[in-house]
């Protein structure tokens, strides 16, 4: 088959590992993958675009100016009619609500992954409205947890159109060790570090991290936060009222973090709300305890028996989590070992691919 990704990407991001995984794995498997990815006027050396191009995937990458929504249809659609795919795959709201239309207006199937919904302000829920309607029209709708294909059934999407994929993980680069991965981090060895990593936004919980660790002062641990977002500077004036700044290392985006995880005796992920979060598995990978928001897709990767889960919006049950593993770090490894197994059993890659390709297929 001929399959064209349609993305427009972050920095970094779970979504953006998944389009890598999906292009990578389905061109090893023989089909002729092309990548559209619609970046900032100046970034056109974008690290997605480049890890794909070392890959050996096709990448078309289209450097536009903000909100220059007619040309960027006119780049897309000259995309379709070169490379004739025989499916188009959207990646996130923009490609989802702009681009989609004039993919299927040229007659060519049109799937989409949802990977979850942030909320936010008026603006950005106006999008995710926009992007549900626009979910009706496409011939299939991918969902990577099991509340959000509820979510998108109440929306109106035809549910013989809904799949549930959650996602998968493939280490692809060798985990660097803890020594080194602290080296990396300007981490000092013999120190208790609990990790943060995410995009610094409401959605994604880290003022509620912050808040935990208000909670847990009286531990000789600090905390590592990688990663960017506008609500950076209001979490460094919180930790300041906190008395805690002293103990977070703010590190802002750090390439290829999923490598880094071992750096850390904990791993806590804070979220608001979830599709099935790719950093979840890199810390899986990594052999690191988890404390993670019972919220979206978390709960079907990760049971008791592999993490302590908490329920959303609840810095007090966060910092409690925290100490557990803290004072429990027989408990917190077994979890963490337990985790590892659940993830090389549940959640491969190959049969993923198969998913998708079936998906593909049944289009054609």
């Amino acid at each position: 088959m001929v399959i064209l990704h349609i993305v427009a990407p972050a920095r970094a991001g779970g979504l953006e590992r998944v389009v890598e995984m999906l292009a990578t794995g389905h061109r090893d498997a023989g089909h002729a993958v092309h990548v559209a990815a619609v970046v900032d006027v100046d970034a056109a050396d974008h690290p997605l675009s480049e890890r794909l191009r070392t890959a050996g995937v096709a990448v078309h990458t289209h450097p536009l100016p903000s909100r220059s929504y007619l040309r960027e249809r006119a780049v897309i659609a000259h995309d379709c009619r070169a490379l004739r795919p025989d499916v188009a795959h959207t990646h996130g709201y923009r490609p989802d609500v702009v681009d989609a239309g004039v993919v299927r207006a040229l007659g060519v199937p049109v799937v989409t992954t949802v990977h979850g919904f942030t909320g936010g302000d008026w603006k950005n829920r106006l999008y995710e409205r926009l992007q549900r309607r626009a979910f009706r029209r496409f011939d299939a709708v991918v969902a990577v947890s099991r509340p959000l294909r509820e979510n998108l059934c109440r929306a109106g999407v035809p549910p013989e159109r809904l799949h549930l994929i959650p996602n998968a993980w493939k280490q692809s680069v060798p985990l660097l060790p803890r020594v080194a991965a602290r080296a990396m981090l300007g981490l000092e060895e013999g120190r208790f570090v609990v990790g943060w990593v995410g995009r610094l936004s409401h959605e994604k919980g880290a003022d509620l991290f912050v808040d935990a660790l208000a909670r847990v002062a009286d531990l000789n641990l600090s905390a590592s936060v990688l990663g960017a977002g506008l609500e950076a500077p209001a979490l460094m004036r919180r930790a300041a009222a906190l008395a805690i700044n002293g103990r977070i290392v703010w590190h802002s985006l750090v390439p290829a973090a999923g490598l880094l995880f071992r750096a850390f005796d904990a791993f806590v992920l804070s979220s608001r709300t979830e599709g099935t979060p790719i950093v979840l598995f890199e810390a899986m990978a990594a052999g690191v305890p988890i404390v993670a928001t019972r919220v979206g897709g978390i709960p079907g990767v990760v049971s008791e028996t592999e993490a302590l889960l908490t329920p959303p919006g609840d810095a007090a049950a966060l910092a409690d989590a925290i100490r557990a593993v803290y004072v429990d770090r027989p408990g917190a490894v077994a979890r963490a070992q337990a985790a590892r197994r659940r993830l090389e059993r549940e959640f491969a890659v190959e049969p993923w691919l198969a998913s998708y390709e079936m998906i593909y297929r049944s289009l054609q």
